[in-house]
């Protein structure tokens, strides 16, 4: 694991905010390079497919000309809801490192562990990488939400 791209995932989520996106970041990494970058863009695009890392793996298959990403590793600021553990689970990402854990809707390990299902592919896994950063730019983000409404 890099710290780098970790940061760069936080620093992606920090742009979804001023957005006044929830601020999750992603980026795809492959033989050390980063491949992929993206943020939510839910409201923005108006479409509940455009979470960060749904975004970053539509661009990892272009550049990469395969809906197969094997040796791509995913670092993503918040763990994935059950539509992003099934989509690094079929676009094979080798490895996921996330942030912050989610305990309304993460399926990596708070909620549910997709990854723990007999499925054709099981990606290595590391959590709570930068963990306070992360949880901390989201929870500021909803407290401001609700200073304003």
């Amino acid at each position: 694991m890099d710290a780098k791209f970790m940061k760069e995932a936080l620093r992606l989520a920090e742009e979804a905010a001023e957005r006044g996106e929830i601020p999750v970041g992603a980026v795809i990494v492959k033989d050390g390079e980063i491949i992929a970058r993206a943020s939510n863009r839910r409201e923005e695009k108006q479409n509940a497919l455009s979470h960060a890392e749904t975004e970053a793996i539509s661009i990892a298959c272009t550049v990469l000309h395969s809906w197969r990403l094997d040796g791509c590793e995913l670092y993503v600021t918040l763990e994935p809801c059950p539509m992003c553990a099934g989509a690094i689970i079929n676009a094979r990402i080798k490895t996921l490192v996330f942030g912050a854990y989610d305990s309304a809707a993460g399926s990596i390990d708070s909620v549910v562990n997709l990854c723990s299902y007999p499925y054709n592919h099981r990606p290595e896994i590391y959590g709570g990488i930068y963990e306070d950063e992360c949880a901390g730019l989201l929870s500021d983000f909803f407290r401001n939400l609700r200073k304003f409404r």
